[in-house]
């Protein structure tokens, strides 16, 4: 059984910080993809940041220079480092992976609220 688990999120006040964790479960976790998503009320659910399975590292604009990604494969378990937090930064926020060699192999994790107050 397949399991994504986040925590980490919570109430903080712009210019703060998070950090949020994804621990993966019942998936080969070094030969994913990884990435989180959020999900603003009303609004389309959106790339955050990802992590390829080789390391490799992708950000939506809006977060550059501010969220920083991450892996522990050791742990199976994948982070996002949320600094200079800001109100439109609030969301629901989704763990997501994908098998890089079985892309049809797809989950998601129940997500956790992040919300900045100014």
């Amino acid at each position: 059984q397949v399991q994504l688990v986040e925590s980490g999120g919570g109430l903080v006040q712009a210019g703060g910080s998070l950090r949020l964790s994804c621990a993966a479960s019942g998936i080969i976790f070094r030969r994913n993809n990884m990435g989180w998503y959020r999900q603003a009320p009303g609004k389309q659910r959106e790339m955050v940041a990802d992590i390829a399975s080789g390391g490799s590292t992708n950000y939506t604009d809006s977060v550059k220079g501010r969220f920083t990604i991450s892996r522990d494969n050791a742990k199976n378990t994948m982070y996002l480092q949320m600094n200079s937090l800001k109100p439109e930064d609030t969301a629901v926020y989704y763990c997501h992976a994908i098998d890089s060699r079985i892309p049809k192999y797809e989950y998601w994790g129940q997500g956790t609220q992040v919300t900045v107050s100014s």
